[in-house]
């Protein structure tokens, strides 16, 4: 399965695909699609961003 590393911290952030959909401006069946194949560096440091921010927010 491709992208690993961020479906993981997805799920140990306690946030759901929909959410970081959401904040990518994307819906969740486009996202998933997008999870199918491997994201570039730069891809993945995006979506961390939003991971990160989401979950700080969700501590608040």
């Amino acid at each position: 399965m491709n992208n690993l590393d961020i479906r993981d911290e997805i799920r140990t952030s306690g946030l759901r695909f929909w959410q970081v959909a959401d904040a990518l401006g994307l819906n969740d069946g486009n996202f998933s699609r997008k999870l199918r194949h491997e994201l570039s560096d730069a891809d993945k440091a995006k979506i961390r961003t939003v991971i990160r921010k989401l979950a700080s927010e969700r501590e608040d």
